[in-house]
């Protein structure tokens, strides 16, 4: 098994790129509910803020990146919004599906939406739209997390409850 060094900031381009992943996930999603009207495209979009904001609020302000730059960017945002944390606090957390589900309606809400538009009329262009977001949520977010995120996380090395919830045991 091969040894990653821990990142103490991550690269500007590992950041970029894990932000282009999250963001086209959340324009894919508002491009899809724009189907049921431009105010359930931004209310959707509000949601995303609020995921956003929710993660920075409970987990960045207690992370070792707080201040810093993290594979997503989060540490250097955190501390415009919020004071720092504990960072023993973000070891002893446990993580369960709770805790996922404002993740996981990012992408349930968009791909139902999706679907109940193709159901009152197909359209290719609204399904491609389906399978570029379930691409993006599926392969995008893999690649993220596996290959820049958790590979060269410092936090994953101090304790990280998500590693432990999925049961990664390898670098």
């Amino acid at each position: 098994m091969e040894s990653v060094k821990p990142y103490e900031n991550f690269p500007f381009s590992m950041v970029l790129f894990a932000l282009l992943v999250n963001v086209s996930i959340y324009a894919l999603g508002a491009a899809i509910l724009s189907g049921f009207g431009n105010i359930m495209a931004a209310l959707y979009l509000l949601y995303c803020l609020g995921v956003e904001i929710h993660v920075m609020k409970m987990s960045c302000v207690d992370c070792y990146y707080y201040g810093k730059w993290c594979a997503f960017g989060r540490g250097k945002v955190a501390p415009l919004l919020f004071k720092q944390g504990d960072p023993k606090r973000f070891t002893s957390k446990c993580m369960s599906w709770k805790e996922l589900l404002p993740d996981i309606f990012v992408l349930l809400i968009p791909l139902v939406g999706g679907i109940a538009l193709l159901i009152q009329g197909f359209s290719w262009i609204m399904a491609m739209m389906l399978v570029a977001l379930l691409a993006l949520s599926f392969g995008g977010n893999y690649i993220v997390r596996s290959r820049i995120a958790c590979k060269y996380c410092k936090q994953r090395e101090l304790g990280c409850p998500a590693e432990q919830f999925f049961g990664r045991q390898q670098a």
